[in-house]
């Protein structure tokens, strides 16, 4: 969708938000926002602390690739300073541009970075209604934000957490129970076991672990496995 002003932008998506009332509404919306942005990569998740070890526990909605979570998680990159502490208690957005000679990355999460396209990104911290820190963050190839994007998209973010607190309260949205097998599948895949691997575990074939696999993600209104296993950690439907 091409948007004539920033402020046709702003409007339309804010809109949307507003409009949400479900959370697989509100993970469209999210993904859409990006998109309206040019960013590839949407994420909602609980802000990082100094206990923080996995991002894949924290994750809320997201649509980033599971490779990449788990690639993240492997490498312990949670634990660097700049996420650990850098975002424990400020409010004000922050972005990353690889190119900048001076970027706070170390060299192999630059290179994660690169391969999955999130050269460019920008997070932005907000308290949920309980007063919980969350954090929104998006990331692609796009050029770095100027200060009005960044201020637009603050203000687009702003009504998503409306939305997301909405949605969150609400009895309406509880998603079905997945099955005993299902919660299997999932759980061995949050420990980054592939479906051949799990197939072996569970006396199945690859085709069924993914036939499983397929059936949860639907259930819960998943965009792919990464969103699955953040999603299922947080309803406390694995352990």
């Amino acid at each position: 969708m091409s948007y004539v002003t920033t402020s046709e932008r702003q409007s339309v998506l804010t809109a949307e938000m507003t409009a949400v009332k479900t959370r697989a509404a509100f993970a469209q919306a999210l993904i859409r926002s990006a998109e309206a942005f040019g960013f590839k990569h949407a994420t909602l998740m609980d802000a990082p602390t100094a206990e923080s070890f996995l991002i894949k526990s924290l994750l809320i909605e997201t649509n980033l690739p599971t490779a990449y979570v788990n690639q993240f998680d492997r490498a312990r990159f949670m634990q660097l300073p700049l996420f650990s502490s850098g975002v424990s208690s400020s409010v004000i957005p922050r972005t990353w541009n690889l190119s900048d000679k001076g970027s706070v990355f170390p060299a192999e999460l630059q290179e994660l970075q690169r391969t999955f396209g999130m050269q460019v990104g920008v997070a932005l911290p907000v308290h949920a209604a309980d007063g919980h820190r969350l954090l929104f963050w998006f990331a692609g190839t796009r050029a770095p934000l100027g200060p009005t994007e960044i201020n637009e998209l603050t203000m687009v973010m702003l009504h998503a957490l409306d939305a997301f607190n909405l949605v969150k309260s609400s009895k309406t949205t509880e998603y079905p129970p997945l099955s005993a097998r299902e919660r299997e599948v999932v759980r061995w895949t949050s420990q980054g076991k592939t479906s051949i691997e799990i197939g072996q575990i569970l006396s199945l074939s690859d085709h069924t672990v993914n036939a499983y696999m397929t059936s949860a993600i639907k259930k819960l209104d998943c965009v792919n496995r990464t969103q699955l296993v953040a999603k299922a950690i947080r309803y406390k439907l694995i352990a």
